[in-house]
C-alpha cells in the first residue's frame, strides 16, 4: 500500500469532514439559543412546539434525520434536487440536531442563575434584554462550556454519518480505500486522524474554559 497516496486521499476527505464540523458549529450554536428561547417562552404553543421538536430530534437517530432531510423534498413535494444538495442536507440535519441538544444545555445554564440576580438587575433599572446580555448570558456561557465541549467532540465523530447519503467525508474515503485494497489499514489511519482532531478540539475548548474562569 502506498501510504503517501493514502494520506493524500484521507486529507481530501478530511477537508469535507472539517467543512461539516465548522459549518455545523456556526449554524447550531446560535440556532440552539433561539430554540432555547422558544423552549422557555411563556407562550405555551411555542413552548410545546419546541419541546416536541427537541424530543423528536433527540429521540431519533441522526442518520435517519439525514435521510429524511435529503430524500424528504422528493417524496413530499416531488422536488428533483441536484447532487450538490448532499452538502446542504448534511448541514441542515446536523445543525438542527445539535441545536436541539445545545438548547437544553443552554436552558440548564440559564436556569442555574439565581433569581436574585434578575431582581437586582431590575432594581438597578436594567431592561430584560440588558439583564440577559450583560448579566445572565456571560455567566451562562461559563457554565455550559464543559457540556458543550462534549457535544463538540461528539460532532467530530458524528461527521462520519454523512456517508449514508454518499457524502464523501474522511471515513467514507477510508472505507472505499479499504474495500479497494482489501485491508483495514485505512480505517485505522482514519481513526488516528479522528483522535488527533478530537485532541485539538478538546485542547481548544479547554483553553476557552480556562480563559472564562477569571474568578477562579
Amino acid at each position: 500500500m502506498n501510504f503517501s497516496s493514502l494520506f493524500s486521499q484521507l486529507m481530501a476527505g478530511f477537508g469535507n469532514t472539517l467543512l461539516v464540523f465548522c459549518l455545523t458549529l456556526v449554524f447550531s450554536l446560535p440556532l440552539g439559543l433561539l430554540v432555547c428561547f422558544g423552549r422557555m417562552s411563556k407562550f405555551k404553543p411555542l413552548r410545546w412546539l419546541m419541546q416536541l421538536l427537541i424530543s423528536i430530534l433527540r429521540g431519533t437517530p441522526l442518520m435517519l434525520q439525514i435521510i429524511v432531510v435529503f430524500f424528504g423534498p422528493y417524496y413530499l413535494f416531488n422536488m428533483h434536487l441536484s447532487g450538490s444538495y448532499r452538502v446542504s442536507a448534511v448541514l441542515i440535519s446536523f445543525s438542527i440536531n445539535y441545536a436541539a441538544y445545545l438548547a437544553e444545555i443552554y436552558r440548564s445554564g440559564i436556569q442555574s442563575i439565581p433569581k436574585g440576580q434578575y431582581e437586582a438587575a431590575e432594581a438597578l433599572g436594567y431592561s430584560k434584554s440588558q439583564t440577559f446580555f450583560k448579566i445572565i448570558l456571560p455567566q451562562m456561557i461559563k457554565r455550559v462550556v464543559p457540556p458543550v465541549t462534549n457535544e463538540v467532540i461528539t460532532l467530530v465523530k458524528d461527521t462520519s454519518l454523512a456517508f449514508v447519503i454518499s457524502y464523501t467525508e474522511m471515513f467514507t474515503t477510508a472505507k472505499q480505500i479499504a474495500a479497494a485494497e482489501t485491508t483495514v489499514v485505512p480505517l485505522f489511519v482514519a481513526g488516528v486522524f479522528y483522535y488527533i482532531f478530537n485532541a485539538v478540539v478538546a485542547w481548544g475548548m479547554a483553553r476557552i474554559e480556562k480563559g472564562l474562569a477569571y474568578y477562579n
